[in-house]
């Protein structure tokens, strides 16, 4: 069992780990050694709670499929070892965030000498602009 929070933790079967080849320069040890992993983790059919799993599901946009797989590929390492458990750090972190629940934001109003400020400061400003104006003539 992989411990995310005191009440949230997910069975490591649900994790599948595949590995492949890294991209980017490397020389020949790039072509024959897949160290980068792919971590596939089924949202879907996870033992998260609902509310936690919307927010995943939300929180991991375009590394989602449409059948709710998590995908996460990890290749900053050059083995496999640290590129696995820099692939579980991740999903950990990203269910940590999931778990975390959005701070309600209450409607306030500004306060009756914040708009008192408010309208002074704007005729001042209007009082300004308009002693900056050519005099108008009459003749």
């Amino acid at each position: 069992m992989i411990h995310i929070t005191r009440t949230i933790a997910i069975d490591e079967r649900d994790i599948k780990q595949e590995f492949i080849r890294s991209s980017g320069p490397g020389g020949q040890n790039v072509n024959k050694v897949s160290t980068a992993v792919q971590l596939r983790f089924n949202v879907v059919t996870s033992s998260l709670p609902d509310d936690v799993r919307k927010r995943l599901i939300h929180l991991a946009g375009r590394r989602i499929t449409e059948d709710g797989v998590l995908i996460i590929q990890a290749q900053r390492f050059r083995t496999q070892e640290r590129n696995r458990q820099d692939s579980i750090d991740r999903l950990v972190k990203l269910i940590r965030k999931a778990s975390e629940r959005p701070k309600v934001r209450r409607k306030t109003k500004p306060s009756l000498e914040s708009k008192r400020r408010l309208l002074e400061t704007k005729r001042h400003r209007s009082e300004a602009k308009r002693m900056r104006r050519p005099p108008l003539y009459s003749e």
